[in-house]
């Protein structure tokens, strides 16, 4: 079962909003088919692995990270009457399917055709590889990371808003990874408007060439302030981008930006603002697995106190900048009591160049 997470982990990126796989088949303890799910629309890890086995398959065990699917409402045939007919004995499912479609029913179909059935080797390895897709399957909301480059004092921004580079080349090179790993990056019209970011995935270290798989561009801008001319809306062909607006946006704004193939999301007013809980049922809707939150301080308190993120990675650096007129991570005001602050959990640090990365966990609300 670890060498299927492992070829199961080999489609991050890439396999959205389906999840990755992985599968082995074991024949009189020799390996003689794997297969992971590269790609959304493509074939699933267990065609490939039990297509590689052909005939040795039979009598042989099945091992795979996800329980197989049984369902017609997708773009490839179910995988379990392909199991089936193998002659696969044995099936080893290391976690069950939350997808209501599937959800057991593999399983039991199985069961029913005479395969001996086990769940839950490696299950806690399994679950943390497709967290994403198992909270949107759940949710019905992408899995939320509000990311951030700061100092060692918890700015991002000086007080003029100067953020370019506070973290060095390194620590950019492995945010520019993490774009590309999720389906969509969000930032707030106040980003666009100081810093013009292109909110593009760059690969090996170059600042122009982009990575294969681009994630989605969005963009929270409650008036359409957003100038014609920004990075954000240029390059719709390579990377895709969809501003969330509200019904204050002027309509012909909003016709102008979908004569350039930008996608114009209008969505309720909350206190003036695009309701953003909104926003990510919607993207949710679209197919967004996995978010990645690269606000100001404004937006990011927003997410945070809407309960609306599972993670927090911040890219420190040694670096203080002081003052009370600097930028902090979450803006907004202060809860006055320390019971009042945001809990965290599952705390990870680790070294990433010059800089340090500290990861760590929302809990479930």
């Amino acid at each position: 079962m670890a060498l299927a997470l492992r070829l199961a982990a080999k489609g991050r990126g890439h396999t959205s909003p389906n999840p990755m796989v992985g599968a082995v088949v074991v024949s009189r303890g020799k390996l003689v088919g794997q297969g992971s799910h590269r790609k959304a629309g493509g074939p699933h890890a267990e065609v490939i692995a039990l297509s590689q086995a052909a005939s040795r398959a039979k009598g042989s065990t099945l091992y795979v990270t996800l329980e197989p699917c049984s369902h017609l409402k997708k773009r490839t045939p179910p995988c379990v009457p392909l199991v089936i007919n193998s002659g696969v004995r044995r099936v080893v499912v290391a976690m069950v399917d939350p997808n209501p479609q599937v959800r057991g029913r593999g399983i039991a179909h199985l069961k029913r055709a005479g395969l001996q059935v086990e769940v839950g080797c490696c299950e806690a390895e399994a679950v943390q590889l497709n967290e994403t897709y198992i909270h949107w399957v759940q949710t019905g909301r992408p899995f939320t990371i509000v990311k951030a480059g700061m100092t060692l004092d918890g700015q991002i921004a000086t007080a003029g808003g100067e953020s370019q580079w506070i973290t060095d080349k390194v620590a950019r090179a492995r945010a520019h990874q993490l774009r590309g790993d999720v389906d969509a990056i969000l930032v707030g019209i106040g980003t666009v408007l100081r810093d013009d970011p292109q909110l593009t995935a760059r690969t090996g270290g170059d600042p122009v060439r982009l990575a294969p798989r681009q994630p989605l561009r969005v963009v929270v801008d409650s008036r359409l302030r957003i100038p014609l001319k920004a990075a954000v809306l240029q390059r719709q062909e390579e990377a895709h981008t969809v501003i969330a607006t509200t019904r204050e946006a002027p309509s012909r704004k909003i016709a102008l930006l979908e004569g350039r193939g930008v996608d114009v999301l209008v969505l309720p007013n909350a206190g003036g603002h695009v309701n953003l809980p909104a926003l990510w049922t919607r993207l949710g809707q679209l197919g967004v697995t996995s978010l990645l939150v690269e606000g100001g301080s404004d937006l990011n308190a927003t997410v945070l106190r809407a309960g609306l993120s599972q993670r927090l990675m911040c890219f420190v650096a040694p670096l203080l900048l002081g003052g009370q007129d600097a930028k902090g991570l979450v803006g907004g005001l202060s809860p006055r009591r320390l019971r009042d602050a945001m809990p965290l959990k599952n705390l990870r640090i680790e070294p990433v160049g010059r800089d340090m990365l500290i990861q760590a966990d929302f809990p479930t609300r």
